[in-house]
């Protein structure tokens, strides 16, 4: 049983916009720190964003002032609204604790053209 489901990726023109979410099960979100990561074609997986269950933020400095991560914790979801998207921002992005602990989801794909 899938226990990170990512869902809202898709196709955008550079400059666009996307929301992504991620659902979960209450287990993994009680814990503190959620992230979101992407993983580009022949990169090493990277950490963008992550939110503790307070609400404090950090973001990678590639996506400073671009994406929004938040969390809902009565439904156990964390989102990531992504803006002013760029070709270099095309990747599978995923959802998993920070530091990663738990299986990956399938994640969801995000590609950006030109």
């Amino acid at each position: 049983q899938a226990q990170l489901v990512e869902s809202g990726g898709g196709l955008v023109q550079a400059g666009g916009s996307l929301r992504l979410s991620c659902t979960t099960s209450a287990t993994i979100f009680s814990i503190n720190v959620m992230g979101w990561y992407r993983q580009a074609p022949g990169k090493q997986r990277e950490l963008v964003a992550r939110i503790a269950r307070g609400g404090n933020t950090v973001y990678a400095d590639s996506v400073k002032g671009r994406f929004f991560i938040s969390r809902d914790n009565a439904k156990n979801t964390v989102f990531l609204q992504m803006s002013a998207l760029q070709p270099e921002d095309t990747a599978v992005y995923y959802c998993n604790v920070v530091p990663a602990y738990f299986s990956w989801g399938q994640g969801t794909q995000v590609t950006v053209s030109s």
